[in-house]
């Protein structure tokens, strides 16, 4: 058995993202570099040993959203998309991400899955007021569940 989940996000964002916030969401899907300050997410802690072998915790940032390739359990392949819609009557983002994830990695995920839905278009607003920001599949189960935002939380499985 294993903890391991197919995250797969489909958002649209509004067109009102700053720059700065476009480089880190850019550099978070793997197709930018890092910016010099983050924003979106900005405590990335991991337990590390000192000299002296003492635990101790230091920010570590990474991108959450930028595994390639093929997956390693889920099956399929790994990628995230960030594309304009200049063009469309809903001007703005539209973001794709498929990725594995752990319940070790669903807090840092999760803050920036309450940015996005902050800025998602009014298209994934749904009835009872939370965002619909994407799916959740338990990699033994064969139909996802829908994730979604509320109140400024991710409706994780408990």
């Amino acid at each position: 058995m294993s903890d391991l989940y197919e995250l797969t996000i489909a958002v649209d964002l509004r067109d009102e993202i700053s720059e700065t916030e476009l480089a880190e969401l850019s550099w978070h899907l793997g197709i930018g570099p890092q910016p010099e300050r983050l924003s979106i997410v900005t405590r990335f802690p991991v337990v590390v040993e000192d000299d002296d072998g003492i635990p101790v915790i230091e920010d570590d940032p990474h991108p959450l959203l930028a595994e390639r390739g093929a997956a390693l359990r889920v099956g399929g392949a790994l990628c995230s998309v960030l594309a304009g819609r200049a063009d469309l009557s809903r001007k703005g983002w539209s973001l794709t991400s498929r990725q594995e994830i752990h319940p070790d990695q669903f807090e840092e995920v999760g803050e920036l899955l309450c940015w996005l839905a902050a800025r998602a278009h009014a298209t994934h607003l749904r009835g009872d007021g939370a965002i619909g920001i994407g799916f959740l599949r338990f990699i033994e189960a064969e139909v996802p569940d829908v994730l979604q935002v509320e109140n400024g939380q991710v409706g994780w499985p408990t």
